[in-house]
């Protein structure tokens, strides 16, 4: 038809089916998705560390999702829990650990809380306070794995891997000690104090002290340890002596070792070895001795003075020490003794040095201590009270010998068995002092006084005479002595005609002595002279 437009001739369309494959392909997405997560979920499963248990006494420091376990300050671990054990009485903290740091939980591997803290003189936690508590791991030593710990309540003292050695030390009480304590040998710090507790008994307590090596092979067998806290003063013979161990042991105390410088025991310590501590240096460096014997002394007299631990003295040497002084009441003489406990020392009376062939070996006076007592008291030896101080009044027993005094012996069927003493100096002066009075009393001094008057009287009387009678006697005497003494002056001076008589009578008498020389070398010539006579001599 006119006016139409003719429409182009298009092809055919011909209908085919969906693919199937383009569903698949979309969900390839999720496949890879949930494949990756498969992964990286079974590789946090092969890479997950332990998971471990602590238990603490309270939760001071701990949050679940936030406290971390460090070691050496490298993270090694989160706190996932923190509950209640059942019985409410402690705290049970979950951590995961990773999984490099399992080889690190053995059986002596300690957990503690690190948070600000004052011990022992001490300050440590303070970067706490900024970034908050952690847990602190210590790798112990044992072979045998763990996961369950109970952690400390305060930082050890000594880490495990620091090297050293641990001893035991035994006190009367602690003094300012604590645990962080430094101990110190020749004024250098070389250990601290690990440890303490008070002995099941209740008498003393024990102390762990670590030495840092190579220190430690400084404690020998017979090393001494004593409390170096405060300021020690000492009065010698070098005036007064002022002795610390450094500023920190003034403020919060310490303790110091040291092996007496006569020890013949070269012999390093072993570990744990057991000491005793001692409350100074002095008494740290008294000779302790392997043979002690316990006898008692009786006096009569005062002991005030005489205090427990005063020495007992041989000419300067301590043989002993006091241990006791009790009162003792005699039923049958109604009087009241003083015994005192005396430990003595035997190996005191012997000699460090060799001594001649023939002699006593070694100068051992004997080996029995019985038997060198017996012979000690036969000598004389007997104890005396003394005065140690003139300012304090403090006494010391003196052991020495006193050949006057009276026989006695030691029964040694008594415990302890008893030594014979002798009055003190001072109580000798009084005893003298008191006969001295009483025979004193006894002397008539009132008709030595009126015998007394009578001489005096007499002896007026004669005063009397002797200026009457004897006075102008001697007065006439004296006047003769005198002129006599004008003569003989006379007499003396060189123009004196028995000067002149003197000097001549001397010239003749030389002259003599001269001829009878020459009639002895005459005679001695001719010895027929004293027959035939004097012969002329021929003229030629």
């Amino acid at each position: 038809m006119p006016g139409l437009e003719k429409k182009p001739d298009f092809p055919d369309a011909n209908a085919s089916p969906p693919s199937r494959w383009r569903l698949q392909i979309v969900w390839l997405v999720p496949v890879f998705a949930v494949l990756i997560g498969g992964w990286l979920a079974v590789k946090a499963v092969i890479e997950k560390g332990p998971t471990i248990t602590v238990s603490f006494q309270t939760a001071d420091g701990l949050e679940a999702g936030k406290t971390k376990v460090k070691f050496k300050n490298v993270d090694i671990g989160l706190i996932k829990t923190v509950t209640l054990t059942p019985d409410h009485e402690r705290v049970i903290a979950t951590a995961d650990i990773n999984k490099n740091a399992t080889s690190m939980l053995v059986d002596t591997t300690r957990f503690w809380v690190v948070r600000p803290r004052i011990s022992g003189g001490t300050v440590s936690g303070i970067g706490t306070l900024l970034s908050g508590s952690y847990v602190e791991m210590d790798v112990g030593k044992s072979k045998t794995e763990r996961r369950d710990f109970v952690g400390l309540e305060a930082p050890p003292a000594i880490a495990n891997d620091v090297a050293g050695r641990e001893f035991i030390l035994k006190s009367t009480n602690m003094g300012s000690l604590d645990v962080g304590t430094p101990v110190y040998f020749r004024k250098l710090q070389v250990g601290q104090i690990s440890g303490y507790k008070l002995d099941p008994d209740g008498h003393g307590v024990t102390l762990r002290v670590f030495i840092n090596a190579p220190y430690d092979k400084f404690v020998l067998a017979d090393t001494r340890f004593w409390h170096a806290s405060g300021v020690d003063v000492t009065l010698g013979p070098s005036g007064i002596q002022v002795n610390t161990q450094s500023l920190a042991s003034i403020m919060i105390g310490g303790v110091a070792f040291e092996s007496p410088p006569s020890t013949l025991e070269e012999t390093v310590a072993a570990s744990d070895a057991t000491f005793t501590l001692f409350p100074d240096r002095a008494d740290a460096m008294k000779a302790h001795y392997r043979v002690i014997v316990k006898y008692v002394a009786e006096f009569s007299e005062s002991v005030r003075g005489l205090t427990v631990g005063a020495p007992v003295d041989f000419r300067g040497i301590v043989v002993g020490e006091v241990t006791g002084i009790y009162t003792r009441y005699d039923p049958k003489t109604a009087k009241f003794t003083i015994p005192v406990e005396i430990d003595l020392y035997p190996e005191q009376f012997t000699s460090r040095y060799k001594v001649s062939a023939g002699s006593n070996a070694g100068g051992h006076l004997s080996s029995d201590p019985h038997a060198l007592a017996d012979r000690l008291i036969a000598r004389g030896m007997r104890l005396q009270l003394r005065t140690g101080n003139l300012l304090t009044g403090q006494l010391y027993l003196a052991a020495d010998f006193f050949p006057n005094a009276p026989k006695a012996t030691i029964n040694w069927a008594s415990s302890p068995p008893e030594l014979p003493t002798i009055p003190g100096n001072l109580q000798r002066l009084q005893d003298n002092i008191t006969q001295l009075m009483a025979k004193l009393n006894t002397i008539p001094f009132e008709a030595i006084g009126n015998n007394t008057r009578d001489t005096l009287a007499n002896a007026k009387s004669l005063l009397g005479n002797f200026d009457t009678m004897i006075v102008p006697q001697a007065q006439g005497t004296l006047a003769a002595a005198h002129s006599a003494l004008d003569s003989a002056n006379d007499a003396l001076q060189p123009d004196s005609a028995l000067q002149q008589n003197a000097t001549d009578m001397i010239q003749e008498l030389s002259r003599t002595a001269t001829a009878f020389r020459t009639l002895a070398d005459y005679l001695e010539r001719h010895p027929e002279a004293l027959i035939r006579g004097k012969q002329q001599e021929a003229h030629p």
